[in-house]
């Protein structure tokens, strides 16, 4: 190998990056699944290099984006597989760890209990065998051979440019959380695969593989899995196992709510009649996890005459997801739609291993599995555990996660009077086309294109579409994998969620119980197999807007109510959360600025420019602010001087009543209406005289309660009191700026299983930070704290804090941290809108791209977003040569 460098730094202005054949990397895999593609006869130019050398030039832009040239869609993500390493090479790792299910073999049986005593004990050890018993890493080997060249080139690619890193890259020089690590080593395709599988049940499977799997056994057989050779430490292990069952008992029964995975999102699509250049214009604000795998790295993938698109994926992905190209963009948000489904099998009398369908007796099978866990010794313990499936899919431990459902053999919640079992059917189980999905968008030119990824059933698995383009289109579509239930299916449904309080309550917790008896109740297969198809789905196009923020698609545009769609895609004629009224209400009253110091959202003619939406994200604007605030202040001064609940409400209420209204960083009087609201929230539905009405989702429900208005047995007062004691039990003051409280910190340095403690990094200062949280302050530039004291999805662990109930996670000053910690939110977003010369578009990733706490690329785009310092993302040849970064250039080539 020879290395040409220039001084530049560890991230370089322009890379070539040169791979002669698969053949060099061939003794770096463990397994045989690394294809090396079709033969010489059979190549696609546009996918493979026709000498089979990969190629790619890397060059990098303000904020480290990364811009790919290739000749062919392989070389593309041979380029970006490099980048992302090189930005992010521990998450990538530790993702391949996760779907291997290999966390107990690395990391022990989790967590590090020096870390977090006596919590989770053995979490790693449930994770690894649910995944296997899920067929996350099988189901990939047995994937990978049935993909479409397309994904093959980019999944190849990706792979081959992440192992150029990390065979090029001295070990110890990897970031200090996995520096020298066995873990860090050159993957295969199908680990790629397997994480793929890994993210597209991030709102299915992955709900049960904390718990509701791993408990699944027969009658009278413990779910404790066994060591497969007798150990000398059998004391220890024993334990281990019984406080496993325990941890798996406990994470089943913390997922009170299955429709919430903990992202949100807003998007708009902006059509002709409201842009000031007459074309279509996006908003884009995914609310991700700052840590963690659901990072978003934004990146420009290049193959000259075949593909050109500027966005951000999800960590490991080998093209962007959230994106645009010279014709269009589009964004996603999470949707109220389902994607799995819970049966009630009926088993035989005195079998609890068949069930009866149909009148028809099936077996429920069984697979053992085994894996490696590290418990300090020589050699790691082989632990070995039996799991249970029907034809739909792993069988599940139904009461352990509702007390209101039977346990295996226990008389059923569907079939009083028969013996039951439970087991679930997941829509997102393969994702093997979800490469092919958004290559498919990415490549579209007009909107008939676009909506025909979805005709030939592309699906975006757990996301709405909002899009728009050049010709001044607006469209919306529920774009997830929904199952495909027929009428009567439907109307039993309904019939059992009208007639049955239990029912009811099970469905509003996001799970759809089937009756397993009979095959009425199963998915009916189209030629978009067992997914509800396009014509089913919901959608609309306009030229005016369409918008969602995560609320039902009934109400993406109220003058063009969505209804008549399976109840598995949501609710209809229901309440909308509060980003989804306020970002209506901003679109619906141009001229309207919510408080005086806000922007109007269009500014003065009423039009959008890409300037005008990255401002509408950053106006700070929060619904229950605008809709409770006046009424707040109007009580505080009638009660005066007077104390609530033995507080003084005065100083507080003089604070409030300077508000700006908008939760800026430095808006004084935010952190007061945030703690109001976090406690009047809990007595709001009973409160509000006007209930909600289907003819107006934005206005309804609204109007509190006149009783004891003014008084000191006021709901609204008590409520205020009730936050302003947490405050003060901190020290808070009613006139400190918001920005001196909420603020950005990011933290880890750890080994996963190591026993480390994590740090802040490089003792970098906390950012303040602009936002408000979208559940308690209604907020649409949606924010938030994060108890978990792991990144998101992974095992490094992080400072995490403890927080006040009752107020949107407000620190309570354990181990120093004070404040109001953020952790989720905002993640990538930009305003976009198209011109006469092509897209134009501002934004930023507000936590940076790079995990590396020592690449410049690891906060700088943080400072820049707590500066309200939005960047143009470039898109033109001439663009990205004016905006190159670093002063050098490294060429690596292959002898």
């Amino acid at each position: 190998m020879k290395l040409r460098k220039t001084p530049s730094g560890k991230h370089a202005l322009s890379l070539t990056v040169a791979l002669l054949g698969s053949t060099l990397l061939a003794g770096c895999f463990d397994s045989d699944n690394d294809s090396s593609g079709p033969s010489q006869a059979e190549v696609d130019p546009n996918l493979f290099p026709s000498d089979g050398q990969l190629e790619a030039t890397i060059r990098r832009t303000t904020g480290g984006v990364p811009h790919i040239v290739a000749g062919d869609l392989k070389s593309a993500a041979f380029g970006h597989g490099y980048a992302q390493a090189q930005d992010n090479v521990c998450m990538l790792a530790e993702a391949v760890v996760k779907a291997r299910s290999e966390r107990s073999k690395y990391f022990g049986p989790g967590p590090d209990v020096q870390f977090a005593p006596g919590a989770s004990v053995g979490l790693n050890i449930i994770n690894d065998f649910s995944f296997k018993a899920q067929q996350i890493y099988a189901g990939a080997e047995a994937e990978f051979p049935t993909l479409s060249p397309e994904s093959r080139a980019l999944i190849e690619g990706f792979t081959e440019g992440y192992n150029r890193y990390v065979n090029e890259t001295d070990a110890s020089q990897f970031p200090v959380e996995c520096a020298d690590q066995e873990w860090v080593k050159p993957i295969t395709p199908v680990d790629l695969l397997a994480h793929y599988r890994i993210v597209g049940q991030y709102a299915s499977g992955a709900l049960f593989a904390t718990g509701a799997v791993f408990l699944a056994v027969p009658p009278g057989e413990s779910p404790a899995p066994t060591p497969v050779m007798s150990v000398t430490n059998a004391e220890e292990v024993n334990k281990l196992l019984k406080d496993v069952v325990a941890t798996a008992e406990a994470g089943a029964k913390s997922q009170t709510n299955f429709a919430d995975m903990g992202l949100a999102s807003n998007a708009w699509g902006i059509g002709s009649e409201l842009t000031e250049q007459g074309r279509g214009a996006l908003l884009a604000n995914p609310h991700f996890p700052y840590t963690g795998h659901r990072r978003l790295y934004e990146v420009q993938m290049t193959v000259p005459g075949y593909l050109n698109v500027h966005g951000a994926g999800l960590l490991g992905t080998a093209i962007p997801l959230i994106n645009f190209n010279e014709n269009l963009a589009w964004s996603h948000t999470v949707t109220t739609s389902r994607r799995f489904t819970w049966y009630e099998l009926v088993l035989k009398d005195g079998d609890s291993l068949t069930y009866v369908k149909d009148g028809v007796e099936k077996p429920i099978t069984s697979e053992t599995y085994q894996i490696e866990v590290d418990m300090g010794m020589a050699q790691p313990v082989v632990l070995e555990r039996t799991f249970y499936f029907s034809e739909y899919g792993p069988m599940i431990a139904a009461n352990a996660v509702s007390s209101q459902l039977p346990a295996w053999g226990d008389n059923g919640a569907l079939n009083a009077s028969s013996m039951v079992a439970h087991t679930y059917r997941d829509a997102n189980a393969n994702t093997g086309g979800l490469l092919d999905t958004w290559l498919g968008m990415s490549r579209a030119s007009n909107l008939e294109e676009f909506q025909s990824v979805f005709q030939n059933c592309g699906s975006t698995l757990w996301t709405n579409t909002t899009y728009a383009d050049d010709q001044g289109n607006a469209f919306y579509i529920d774009s997830s994998s929904v199952p495909n239930l027929s009428e009567k299916a439907i109307a039993l449904v309904n019939l059992r969620r009208a007639s049955s309080d239990a029912y009811a309550g099970l469905f509003d917790q996001g799970v759809t119980l089937l009756d397993g008896r009979l095959s009425q109740e199963d998915w009916v297969e189209t030629a978009c197999g067992p997914l509800v198809p396009y014509d089913q789905k919901p959608k609309l196009v306009r030229s005016d807007w369409v918008q969602n923020s995560n609320s039902s698609y009934w109400s993406t545009n109220p003058d063009e109510f969505l209804t008549g769609f399976s109840p598995l895609f949501g609710e209809e004629k229901a309440p909308i959360n509060p980003r989804t009224r306020l970002g209506i209400k901003m679109l619906q009253n141009l001229m309207d600025p919510g408080f005086p110091d806000a922007p109007l959202p269009a500014g003065d003619d009423g039009l959008f420019t890409a300037e005008e939406l990255i401002g509408v994200i950053w106006n700070n604007r929060a619904w229950y602010a605008e809709q409770f605030l006046p009424e707040l202040l109007q009580r505080c001064t009638a009660i005066g001087s007077t104390a609530v609940n033995g507080i003084d409400l005065s100083s507080w209420c003089q604070s409030l009543n300077n508000w700006d209204g908008l939760y800026n960083r430095n808006s004084v009087g935010a952190h007061i209406f945030r703690v109001f609201m976090a406690n009047y929230l809990e007595d709001v539905d009973t409160d509000l005289t006007t209930p909600f009405s289907p003819a107006d989702p934005v206005g309804t429900p609204a109007d509190p309660s006149e009783e004891n208005a003014g008084t000191a047995a006021d709901t609204m007062l008590l409520a205020l009191a009730d936050g302003v004691a947490a405050l003060q039990s901190q020290g808070i003051q009613p006139t400190e700026a918001l920005g001196d409280l909420q603020y950005y910190r990011a933290s880890g340095g750890v080994v996963p299983g190591s026993g480390g403690m994590p740090t802040f990094y490089n003792n970098q200062p906390a950012i303040p930070w602009h936002g408000g949280d979208g559940n308690i302050d209604g907020a649409f530039n949606a924010i938030g704290v994060v108890t978990d004291p792991f990144l998101e999805d992974t095992r490094f662990p992080r400072i995490a804090p403890s927080t006040i109930e009752n107020t949107a996670g407000l620190s309570d000053g354990t181990d120093g941290i004070d404040g109001w910690l953020i952790a989720r939110g905002t993640s990538w977003h930009f305003g976009l809108e198209f011109t006469d010369n092509g897209p134009e578009a501002y934004g930023l990733v507000s936590y940076s791209q790079s995990t590396d706490s020592m690449s410049p690329f690891f906060s700088d785009q943080s400072e820049q977003y707590s500066n309200k310092e939005y960047r143009q993302l470039f898109f033109t040849e001439e663009d990205i040569q004016a905006n190159l970064v670093s002063q050098g250039e490294t060429v690596i080539t292959q002898d």
